[in-house]
């Protein structure tokens, strides 16, 4: 009797970056050796937005071509998840039919965001020569101030009357459906348009076909304001679980509504701009990575020359403190030691303080009861690290009263660090400035300056010198 051998093959699993990579690379090497046909036939089982990254991950001559490979309704699908350089790199290089077709087809909020970052003379363009109906979508959406629930909002939504009956309601659906954003939420008006209830999809059909929209609807709504911002609504659809939210205007009619795709754009958009507001620069609301070097430098520096004035007054305060440093040269060597660890624990009340500003978890507190709350933390974290520090400081220097000197200092540097960093962005929000974009260098100053001062001052003290 012979045993046979058995062998089992694996087929191979892939992340979805590793997948996207893989696109990616495959459809640049189709591309380079001119085999467009089975670049082709690589993106048919691909969605959308993998397409689109894959896309905008290709030298900018292959973008195109890439593009051009793609089927008339899924470019227009492609075309709306490309970042906004690449969409403007696109049109340039289209023939002008090319750009109608696929602009004209884009869903109205989509299209806003577009002209947003095109050149207006481009945008004027294009206006005039889109369908009457997508004209008039898109001037109403351009009609309102960036960053609100107007700008952002779909007028693309089914509303009802409350005289239909559920019969007449889901044949109206089934016409307008192809055209609409969503058809989950169904939104009830009154001759005049104005907000009167709303109703899901599953509350129609679970629903007795005789009886009429205004018997099953709920009158009990939440809607926004088409001048509310758009953080706003982003917290509300979260608060609420909310697909969508309905947006009306100063005499509660309907005019639109902001779905929950638009309001994860909206958190992505403003997280990044958080970030790079505590890192000290400004992203102006493009992709950072695709933008040329001088305008990467431009954004930088600002922060950096009031960083670079600061470390020069920390050096003047340090040179002023020649005759204790000349009898003790050791305190030198603590110097940065301080300063870093104040630099830190301040950025920590910081971090914490924006992002509760930003998220509306600080509302109930007050600004007093914040700060004193990151003052005691700064207190305790200041005994741990001054308490370390000293026996550090005697460790390598076995010098008892410097030790004591660098642990005290610490300490009063870490509440110091707390206070300030919990107390700057509020003070920045009451003048109407960017508390994450302010605070970090300010911090940083306060820090440094009076963290040196409070250093000499506590070893004068302590040295008696």
């Amino acid at each position: 009797m012979t045993e046979k051998n058995s062998s089992s093959s694996t087929i191979p699993t892939y992340s979805r970056n590793e997948l996207r990579e893989l696109v990616r690379s495959q459809l640049q090497a189709l591309l380079e050796q001119s085999d467009l046909k089975g670049a082709k036939a690589i993106l048919v089982p691909v969605q959308p937005p993998d397409i689109a990254e894959a896309i905008e991950g290709l030298p900018e001559t292959m973008q195109v071509i890439a593009f051009r490979l793609l089927s008339k309704d899924e470019a227009i699908e492609v075309y709306e998840h490309l970042d906004s350089s690449v969409q403007q790199a696109l049109c340039e290089e289209f023939k002008r039919q090319e750009v109608l077709d696929i602009v004209d087809k884009m869903s109205p909020d989509d299209r806003a965001r577009l002209f947003d970052e095109l050149p207006a003379t481009v945008v004027r363009r294009l206006l005039a020569q889109l369908s009457p109906a997508e004209r008039q979508a898109t001037a109403l959406l351009l009609g309102y101030e960036a960053n609100t629930a107007g700008r952002i909002m779909t007028p693309k939504y089914i509303s009802l009357k409350e005289s239909l009956t559920i019969t007449e309601t889901l044949e109206r659906i089934r016409t307008l459906a192809p055209t609409t954003e969503t058809i989950y939420y169904l939104y009830v008006t009154d001759a005049a348009r104005r907000l009167t209830g709303i109703l899901t999809l599953g509350d129609l059909v679970t629903s007795p076909l005789d009886k009429t929209i205004g018997e099953i609807m709920t009158r009990d709504l939440v809607s926004v304001q088409t001048d509310t911002d758009q953080e706003e609504v982003a917290r509300l659809i979260q608060r609420y679980d909310f697909l969508a939210v309905p947006v009306v205007d100063s005499e509660q009619r309907l005019v639109g509504i902001i779905t929950v795709d638009d309001v994860i754009d909206i958190l992505e958009e403003e997280t990044t701009e958080d970030i790079y507001a505590l890192g000290g620069l400004q992203s102006g609301g493009d992709n950072y990575f695709q933008t040329d070097l001088f305008t990467v430098a431009r954004k930088r520096v600002v922060w950096l020359f009031v960083l670079l004035l600061t470390n020069t007054v920390t050096g003047t305060i340090i040179r002023s403190q020649e005759d204790i440093l000349q009898q003790v040269v050791v305190l030198a060597a603590f110097i940065p030691l301080l300063t870093g660890t104040g630099g830190n624990v301040g950025a920590q009340s910081s971090t914490v303080v924006i992002r509760g500003l930003n998220t509306d978890e600080i509302r109930a507190m007050g600004p007093m009861q914040v700060i004193l709350r990151e003052g005691m933390a700064g207190a305790l974290l200041g005994s741990i690290l001054g308490l370390v520090a000293t026996v550090w400081a005697y460790v390598l220097q076995g010098n008892l009263p410097v030790a004591v000197a660098v642990g005290t200092s610490l300490l009063a540097i870490a509440i110091l660090a707390s206070v300030a960093g919990s107390a700057l962005p509020f003070l920045f929000r009451s003048l109407g400035l960017d508390p994450a974009l302010m605070s970090a260098p300010f911090i940083t100053t306060a820090v440094d300056v009076l963290g040196v001062l409070i250093y000499f001052g506590t070893a004068r003290l302590i040295l008696q010198i």
